[in-house]
């Protein structure tokens, strides 16, 4: 019974796997299970057996980068609660060096942002990714409240739009890899060869900028 559900859990990994593959080469809406299947090296049958449909594997894919990126947002600007822009760097910093590192998050945040076409079975994923952007944006947007009142936002910059161009980070990475490949993403994404990865929020002028140790996000990493 034990095999049985190892066998399973195997199986499925690998559907995941091939699924990542073939979205990121044909794009999601031209990606047949057929074609899944093929690349996975199992019937379509046996894909039904663990995914519903087409949509409810593409969902699945994803959430393997997007819930971890969701779940320690939360925890990093909380541990950092005396210091919100360490918090907003720790968390660029982790979400950058994932992109870099992580193979599955660099394909999937390429499918994403270039290789999806929200339309037919995918399109109401699009209303729930703006509203996960929306939350994001606020959760961070409070960072920089919370910066502002202790002195730490620079002058002219608002929490609004210190809020916005920093929620521009993680896709400007995901832009870097799909520009260059892997390699490019490093090199843009870590300040060069062996730099770990830098964020910069808006802290005021002349203040120490503190550098922040890399974290991943792959399941668990930002």
């Amino acid at each position: 019974m034990r095999r049985s559900r190892e066998d399973s859990l195997k199986t499925r990994s690998r559907i995941l796997v091939a699924a990542r593959r073939v979205f990121a080469r044909r794009g999601v809406s031209r990606t047949t299970l057929e074609q899944i299947a093929a690349a996975a090296g199992v019937t379509r049958g046996a894909i039904y057996g663990h995914f519903a449909d087409k949509q409810a594997l593409f969902q699945c894919m994803r959430e393997q980068v997007k819930l971890p990126l969701v779940d320690v947002i939360d925890s990093l600007l909380i541990e950092s609660a005396d210091d919100p822009l360490t918090g907003v760097e720790r968390f660029l910093a982790a979400v950058l060096h994932a992109l870099a590192s992580d193979a599955a998050t660099r394909e999937t945040f390429q499918i994403l942002g270039f290789k999806c076409e929200y339309v037919d079975e995918i399109e109401a994923d699009l209303k729930r990714q703006a509203e996960r952007a929306a939350e994001f944006r606020a959760r961070i947007e409070r960072a920089y409240r919370r910066a502002r009142r202790a002195g730490k936002l620079r002058r002219g910059i608002t929490p609004r739009l210190a809020a916005l161009e920093t929620c521009g980070v993680p896709h400007g990475g995901g832009a870097a890899v799909a520009a260059g490949g892997p390699g490019r993403a490093d090199a843009r994404l870590r300040g060069g060869a062996g730099a770990r990865p830098r964020a910069r929020p808006a802290r005021i002028a002349g203040e120490k900028k503190t550098e922040c140790p890399g974290g991943s996000t792959g399941a668990p990493r930002t």
